[in-house]
């Protein structure tokens, strides 16, 4: 678990740093940038790319050596809207941390509602704690906004909300 950890947390610290590059390069072609620079933004852009790729078959090698990780990856995509990501995170996370149930799980990761209050006369609706790890529940979000479209379980809790006035947000 450690090893898929810290192979996880260097993906995303290549894709970050790809992102950036990417995000360089289109700043370049928009002002006069030497040719120089936009070689070598390319060629970084390229080395990132081929890390990336390395870093994930890393990681798929790593999942599938280990039968009991292979088999809950599994479960956990059979899930319409979880797909590889997202199932990668949720098995270091679950492999980890202890969790007793669900909901310890959910409040770890921030995604409880927590009401805001200030003795008796200021009182505000509901928001996440978002005290969690925030990459894991932002690739959750994701996943939730796919799962609202494939998921027909999940859509219908969706759309059933939104019938009650629930903004989209907040769902």
């Amino acid at each position: 678990m450690r090893e898929l950890k810290a192979l996880l947390s260097r993906l995303d610290a290549v894709e970050q740093d790809l992102q950036r590059e990417k995000n360089r390069q289109e700043k370049a072609f928009a002002t006069h940038t030497p040719t120089t620079v936009l070689t070598s933004i390319e060629q970084m852009i390229k080395h990132l790319e081929t890390e990336r790729a390395s870093l994930e078959k890393l990681i798929e090698d790593q999942l599938h050596s280990h039968k009991n990780l292979k088999e809950n990856k599994a479960l956990l995509e059979s899930i319409p809207g979880v797909g590889k990501i997202i199932s990668q995170r949720m098995l270091m996370l679950l492999g980890t941390h202890q969790f007793k149930d669900a909901h310890q799980c959910a409040a770890y990761l921030g995604l409880v509602p927590v009401q805001k209050e200030s003795g008796s006369s200021i009182k505000s609706r509901s928001q996440l704690a978002k005290n969690g790890n925030k990459p894991i529940r932002a690739k959750l979000y994701m996943a939730a906004i796919t799962a609202t479209r494939y998921n027909p379980d999940i859509k219908a809790q969706y759309e059933r909300l939104q019938n009650k006035g629930k903004r989209k947000m907040r769902l």
